[in-house]
């Protein structure tokens, strides 16, 4: 089957509005903590079912990525029936979140994988940068809160929520431990912040799959799911200042329950400067790399709602 075009002339990310998306979280906690996983559900999908029949630009992006995802070799549908199973997919996200910040997640039921070398970082005290995506759950890695009771998690964002949702997470659980610190780019003084952070021996997480809409962001080009596509460079050059190791992170919900992938990609990452914009590509496709296989296992779990593979208006390294 041959691949859509995509969307045409569609907003980025950043430009969509998210209005009440606070309010909404507090009603759905309430809900999922009163009622249950079903009421929630009764609450949810009719929201959901709305978004979906409403904006245009999140519907065509998903029947994209879902074309490309399948043509790869993934068991998936698409069109509208694929839409709305990649729907009700980040609806059964957002109560695994609920659950997690309520203490009513069984995390019994979530395995660890390749944790020996962050186990050993930990230890030592040592800090490190996590590359994630918009792949499954992230609030997942409090798992390992059980195993390591300082590790905390500082999420940089590029939505303007962070501050609201850092207090809202505050008010509905007290242990979290994960801090969002909104950023729209990587100035000396967030450096500092952050390396502040990693010397303390906390993980600081990026993701990796999206371009921050900014005319000067620099960008590489990656093969995904068959065809080139821009990811930010930010991530690979946070990496060489912080100069710690690096992780990739892929959490995913199976039928026996969760499972979170640890990949340490670099002990450390440089990036010379005759040869940067090679660097930046080698790590870039490595990262691209490890999203396909995971997107390829769970499809209906990439939760990126914009056409990806949109050239960016950015320079390349």
């Amino acid at each position: 089957m041959r691949p859509s075009a995509g969307p045409a002339n569609p907003r980025h990310w950043a430009q969509i509005n998210e209005a009440g998306f606070i309010a909404g979280m507090r009603l759905l906690f309430w809900i999922c903590r009163t009622f249950g996983r079903w009421p929630f559900r009764v609450a949810l999908y009719p929201v959901l079912a709305w978004y979906v029949l409403t904006r245009r630009e999140a519907r065509a992006a998903s029947m994209h990525y879902l074309t490309r995802v399948q043509a790869a070799g993934a068991q998936v549908a698409t069109g509208w029936t694929g839409v709305l199973w990649h729907f009700a997919a980040f609806g059964e996200c957002i109560l695994d979140k609920m659950l997690l910040w309520g203490g009513l997640f069984d995390m019994a039921g979530t395995s660890l994988h390749g944790i020996e070398l962050l186990d050993a970082d930990l230890a030592q005290g040592r800090g490190g940068l996590m590359i994630c995506s918009h792949f499954g759950n992230l609030e997942l890695c409090r798992v390992m809160a059980l195993r390591h009771p300082g590790f905390r998690l500082t999420v940089l964002v590029h939505t303007v929520h962070a501050q609201k949702f850092n207090a809202m997470l505050a008010q509905l659980d007290g242990q979290s431990q994960l801090d969002l610190v909104q950023v729209t780019e990587i100035t000396p003084a967030t450096v500092m912040l952050l390396n502040d952070r990693v010397a303390r021996g906390e993980f600081v997480v990026i993701a990796g799959d999206r371009v921050p809409d900014a005319s000067g962001e620099r960008v590489c080009t990656a093969s995904f799911l068959g065809k080139p596509a821009p990811f930010a460079i930010g991530p690979w050059v946070l990496a060489s200042v912080l100069q710690c190791p690096v992780y990739l992170i892929f959490p995913l919900r199976t039928a026996a329950g969760a499972e979170v992938h640890f990949e340490r990609i670099a002990e450390q990452v440089r990036l010379p400067r005759p040869g940067r914009q090679a660097a930046c590509a080698t790590l870039a496709e490595a990262y691209a790399s490890r999203l396909e296989h995971y997107c390829l296992r769970a499809p209906y779990q990439w939760f990126n709602f914009h056409d990806f593979w949109r050239p960016a208006c950015a320079q390349t390294p």
